[in-house]
């Protein structure tokens, strides 16, 4: 599954892990992606879709 909002784009950020003892190791954290059946324009199509966008309203989601 694709790591990237097909609405507003949100994906993938990275930075660091820092310990307590200020150690530095990169990592990533994921947006939330989920495959939505969306309705456009009469037909209903798979989306890949982050939750906020779902949450409100971007799309409308197929019955």
């Amino acid at each position: 599954m694709s790591n990237k909002c097909e609405i507003c784009g949100k994906g993938q950020v990275s930075g660091n892990n820092v310990s307590h003892s200020n150690r530095h190791t990169r990592r990533k954290w994921n947006a939330n992606i989920q495959t939505v059946r969306v309705e456009e324009n009469g037909a209903v199509t798979k989306k890949n879709v982050c939750t906020r966008c779902i949450r409100s309203g971007k799309v409308t989601r197929a019955v």
